[in-house]
């Protein structure tokens, strides 16, 4: 059996199951959606947002790309943006980065071509900014790590400052920002920087 038809065939199984454990399981999420969190991590293939941090369907509004920037011109993860904190109105933004991160090592070694070398520029910029820092670090499995810690900061601070964030935050509180970083290794999930609506006046 092809891969792809094996999938078809588990997810008969898989519904089955949630059909005999709750049946009107499909049917309550049919109406809309509430969810608490946007999610705005990696596209990494060894991060399942929903299991590493053990929420149920419903929970998470998702989006995702390589090395989980937010770039303000790009129409995707604005419109996500917009989407969730405007419409769905989320009390909570995570941007979760990842050590390990590919993307981030293709910008370390500027290998790259085509769309995904434009794309990672973004990172670059951020490298550039913290040269002097990164440049201290002599064991590259650290620098690498630390530019992913660097690239979560800079991905809230352009949250912060976007038309998306900045309307909702005239209009009350939320959302409130979070970077964080996950651990291949070890499975944790670790917080760098909460960012929450200046306070009139700062």
């Amino acid at each position: 059996m092809n891969p792809a038809a094996r999938m078809l065939l588990a997810n008969k199984s898989w519904v089955q199951e949630k059909l005999s454990q709750d049946p009107g399981y499909f049917q309550r999420f049919a109406p809309g959606q509430s969810p608490e969190f946007l999610w705005i991590g990696c596209s990494d293939s060894r991060i399942p947002p929903n299991e590493i941090t053990v929420t149920s369907a419903g929970e998470l509004f998702i989006h995702r790309n390589i090395a989980n920037l937010v770039i303000a011109d790009d129409l995707n993860v604005q419109s996500v943006l917009q989407y969730a904190v405007l419409v769905l109105q989320v009390p909570h933004v995570i941007v979760c980065g990842h050590h390990g991160c590919g993307g981030v090592r293709a910008a370390m070694s500027r290998e790259t071509s085509g769309p995904l070398d434009t794309w990672l520029d973004n990172i670059r910029a951020v490298g550039e900014r913290h040269a002097d820092e990164l440049a201290a670090i002599t064991d590259e499995g650290e620098r690498w790590d630390r530019l992913v810690e660097l690239n979560v900061r800079a991905q809230i601070e352009q949250l912060a400052n976007s038309e998306v964030i900045r309307t909702a935050w005239a209009r009350g509180p939320r959302p409130r920002l979070h970077g964080w970083v996950y651990g291949l290794d070890d499975g944790v999930l670790r917080e760098l920087v909460t960012v929450e609506r200046p306070v009139a006046g700062d």
